[in-house]
Parts: structure tokens; C-alpha cells; sequence
């Protein structure tokens, strides 16, 4: 008698639970999370945990998550165990892929799957780097000179950019708005 062959997870519980894992890997929130030990020195097995909660929450629960629960999932694991708070919207984006992912592998598409496995190749191994833009509470009541509100939103979040895509500084003098020229450090060589 093989007990094994009645245990053992379909084709499609496989590919889902391959798919979370390589959509959570290339979340850059929660890369940064685990890259700076937010959650102590056991971050990307807390990733793995995470993906495994997830997946077994789509496995057992009658009805399925939708993809509320799952942001809402995702948003407490990074409180509780990288002690983050996400405000930009990224673990919506997660919990609408991971809802597609398992409505996809049911009906057998893979594509979702191989296209976030291509994407965790591709950074794996890279480092995220975050832009911060600081604002303090009053700058919503600051206009600029002519009088009009400021084209930046106060909801911005720190915007996420990749090493390779940063420009290089140009050798002419840079300006500010006022039309003083900005003072620059000498560059290492």
C-alpha cells in the first residue's frame, strides 16, 4: 500500500506554490526587507514561511482568499516580522498576482508562473536600492513662487531603482531653482 501517491500535491499545487515563492522573491519591498535584516537574520525563511502560509491559505480555506486577504496577509507579516509598514501600494499589486496564479494554475496556464521565475532569475543575486524623499507634515501648506500648488504629491512614496539605471553626474554646474549653482563634492576616482 503506497500512502505516498494519495498525499502527494497535484501538478497545479506545485506550480502555484513555485509561483508565490518566485513573486514574493521579486517583491523589491520585501527584497530590501530580507537584504537588511529587517526581520533579524532569518529573512528569506520568513519569506519561505510566508509563501507557505499563503499557499496553504488557498489549499484549506472554503472559500478561497480573494485578494483582499491576501494583501491584508501580506501587509501583517511585514508588521509583525520585518517590522515595515508598506504604504505603497505594492502588496496590492502581490495579492492581485497571486490570485491570478491560482486561477491560472487551476486551469492549467503556466505563463504567470514561468514569467515571475524568469523575473526571480534575473534578480536574483541584485541588490534593491530605495530613493527616500523626506517630508515633513506642514510641506503641504508650502506653495512655490508663482503662487501655484506643488506638482509633488504628498502620498509619494520613496521610489525603487536598480543600480545600473542611475545617471551619471554631468561635468557642467548644476543649477537650483533660484538659479544658484549647486555645490558638488569631488568625485572618487
Amino acid at each position: 500500500m503506497d500512502s505516498s501517491e494519495s498525499t502527494a500535491p497535484s501538478l497545479a499545487s506545485i506550480q502555484f506554490a513555485k509561483g508565490v515563492i518566485s513573486r514574493l522573491s521579486i517583491w523589491t519591498t520585501l527584497r530590501i526587507a530580507v537584504q537588511e535584516n529587517w526581520g533579524g537574520p532569518h529573512g528569506s525563511a520568513k519569506r519561505t514561511w510566508l509563501a507557505s502560509e499563503i499557499v496553504d491559505a488557498f489549499e484549506t480555506q472554503n472559500p478561497l482568499p480573494d485578494d483582499q486577504y491576501i494583501e491584508e496577509m501580506l501587509l501583517q507579516v511585514m508588521a509583525d516580522e520585518f517590522e515595515t509598514v508598506v504604504e505603497d501600494g505594492s502588496a496590492e499589486a502581490v495579492s492581485k498576482d497571486i490570485v491570478r496564479l491560482w486561477d491560472e494554475t487551476r486551469s492549467g496556464n503556466q505563463d504567470s508562473v514561468r514569467r515571475f521565475d524568469e523575473l526571480a532569475e534575473r534578480v536574483k543575486g541584485k541588490r534593491p536600492n530605495a530613493q527616500e524623499k523626506i517630508v515633513s507634515e506642514d510641506e503641504d501648506d508650502w506653495e512655490d513662487d508663482e503662487g501655484e500648488e506643488s506638482d509633488e504629491s504628498d502620498d509619494e512614496v520613496p521610489q525603487l531603482i536598480e543600480r545600473a539605471s542611475q545617471p551619471s553626474a554631468s561635468q557642467e554646474p548644476q543649477l537650483d531653482e533660484d538659479g544658484f549653482t549647486l555645490v558638488q563634492g569631488k568625485k572618487k576616482k
